[in-house]
């Protein structure tokens, strides 16, 4: 007797968004975790997308544990992408041997700060969600992005677009997607209920990115 044959899953899109394509396996809408892969509209993956999942209003979450760090190194940041949750603080260390002087006019953290050569610095405290887009007033090259989330839930993909999230089943979460050079800015999102005992869930993101020269504009 030959082998049963598996039919696809459909592909959907969310109705909040017409600039990408989300693809959810047969469990990813009930996990006590989930593996995410993101790419472009043509399927190539992307690298330091933020994905991040959030709980319903009224649950009590944990709060930051762990402190962010953005190096200047070769005149630039490092890493280029980073996620923390709100409350969070990032460091700034210097280990170039030049000047710097680092900035944002992001309504979600606007603050100016230089950083001498070996020199520590006060580190930063992110307090509001949204995204801080950082530069230097010395270097103009110098940019990066730091995506700030109501929700300790959340990871970067990495070279293969791949990231997994783990959280607690027994509530209902929304799963959302960005990347700094994803067309329109805002991010996808995608209801999600974790139940007890459920496995690993699986998704597939596609986000319409701005061509190369926007990127370079930026």
């Amino acid at each position: 007797m030959p082998p049963p044959t598996t039919k696809p899953m459909p592909m959907f899109i969310c109705p909040r968004s017409a600039v990408f394509l989300l693809s959810m396996l047969a469990n990813a809408c009930h996990a006590s975790g989930i593996a995410v892969q993101v790419a472009d509209s043509a399927g190539v993956p992307l690298q330091d997308a933020v994905v991040y999942v959030e709980a319903e209003p009224g649950q009590n979450l944990p709060k930051p544990l762990r402190a962010g760090e953005i190096e200047q190194k070769g005149l630039k940041f490092i890493p280029l992408v980073s996620v923390v949750q709100t409350g969070s603080r990032i460091e700034f260390p210097n280990n170039d041997k030049v000047r710097h002087h680092i900035y944002s006019f992001s309504p979600a953290h606007k603050f100016d700060q230089k950083l001498y050569s070996g020199t520590s610095a006060t580190p930063q405290v992110f307090e509001k969600a949204g995204v801080v887009v950082l530069g230097c007033n010395i270097h103009d090259k110098m940019v990066a992005y730091v995506r700030v989330v109501d929700t300790p839930y959340y990871g970067k993909t990495d070279a293969s677009g791949m990231v997994r999230i783990d959280m607690p089943p027994g509530a209902k979460y929304t799963l959302r997607a960005w990347h700094y050079n994803m067309v329109g800015g805002q991010p996808v999102e995608q209801a999600l209920a974790v139940k007890p005992g459920d496995a690993l869930g699986t998704a597939a993101i596609r986000l319409a990115m701005k061509p190369p020269a926007a990127e370079a504009a930026l």
